[in-house]
């Protein structure tokens, strides 16, 4: 056992040593060469006087080519190095900042190509006012199919309600412009059924419209609006940037199967029983609308309560609108 040990070891000795003469040969080359023709000198009087020229020439051949392998080493590392800083850089400007027009520019590029939009938000107010009019205005346009799924509060929750009530009022005097129509829990349950009635609403007159609602008790911060192109991010605070997320980037990627797990956590609206709604709804109609897909409205809510509801649905206007 003890030879058998001895030998591997010896062996494994002497592999270790070829690599290295095989990996440094330049250099072994290069000594060899000064110590044969130095020996030569030392001991042989009768060597030529040209040859202790030619083997310094021999010598420093040597040296240069070793340096020349180093070189060469040295600068595959260096482009290894550059393509892992180059890839660096791109993951960092992975995310744009938008602000001002420029967030507006890009909702709307989205909207023009898309046959996709993903929405994760508070109660879909900018969503009922803008987005869905238009994805389903151009899907009608360029014939073309479209996949919305809707993720908002859910309105039957008076806790979510009051609670993103509450976050809403943290920044109403900066973005509110109807102070007359402050942020409570009937503004944020009223401003969850109109989403609801009004993609039930373009559901009934865009046969190729395939809309899935979904009803969380989370109260999102922030909201996710995700097209075919892209995804853009947006927030209530006026004082921080607003990000776009091109589709051929990572962060797109995470962000699907973020908002998809995000929907397996909430409350389905089931649709395919919706009651048919009429160019202008009653009030009638919108009660049966809310009861054939289990989401009836509260009792508490008056005519003219729920007649709100059905002008917020089809009348909204861009809440961000200057």
């Amino acid at each position: 056992m003890t030879l058998t040990v001895g030998n591997g070891g010896t062996g494994r000795r002497v592999e270790n040593a070829v690599a290295w003469t095989i990996k440094n040969l330049d250099a072994v080359v290069a000594m060899g060469a000064a110590l044969v023709i130095g020996l030569m000198e030392i001991f042989d009087h009768h060597l030529g006087p040209g040859i202790g020229s030619g083997a310094t020439l021999l010598v420093l051949g040597a040296l240069v080519y070793g340096n020349l392998a180093e070189r060469r080493h040295r600068m595959a590392d260096i482009r290894e190095a550059t393509t892992g800083a180059q890839r660096a850089i791109e993951d960092l400007v992975m995310v744009k900042s938008l602000s001002g027009g420029d967030l507006e520019r890009a909702l709307d590029r989205a909207r023009q190509t898309t046959e996709r939009w993903v929405f994760k938000g508070g109660t879909g107010t900018y969503l009922r006012a803008v987005t869905l009019p238009v994805c389903v205005q151009q899907a009608r346009i360029h014939r073309r199919p479209l996949s919305m799924k809707i993720d908002i509060v859910n309105p039957a929750d008076e806790r979510a309600c009051a609670a993103y009530a509450r976050f809403r009022q943290t920044f109403a005097h900066r973005l509110d412009f109807l102070p007359s129509d402050p942020w409570s829990v009937d503004r944020a349950r009223k401003e969850a059924f109109a989403t609801v009635l009004a993609v039930c609403w373009y559901r009934q007159r865009l046969d190729t419209l395939e809309a899935e609602v979904y009803l969380s008790s989370g109260v999102p911060t922030l909201r996710f609006d995700l097209s075919d192109s892209c995804l853009i991010i947006t927030q209530d605070d006026p004082r921080r940037a607003n990000l776009l997320v091109e589709r051929d980037r990572p962060l797109y990627d995470y962000y699907v199967t973020e908002l998809h797990q995000s929907r397996e956590q909430a409350a389905t609206v089931d649709l395919r029983h919706a009651e048919p709604l009429s160019e202008e709804p009653t009030v009638d109609e919108a009660h049966r609308l809310f009861e054939s897909i289990g989401l009836a409205l509260p009792t508490a809510f008056s005519d003219p309560d729920v007649g709100e509801i059905i002008d917020k649905a089809l009348h909204a206007e861009n809440p961000y609108r200057r």
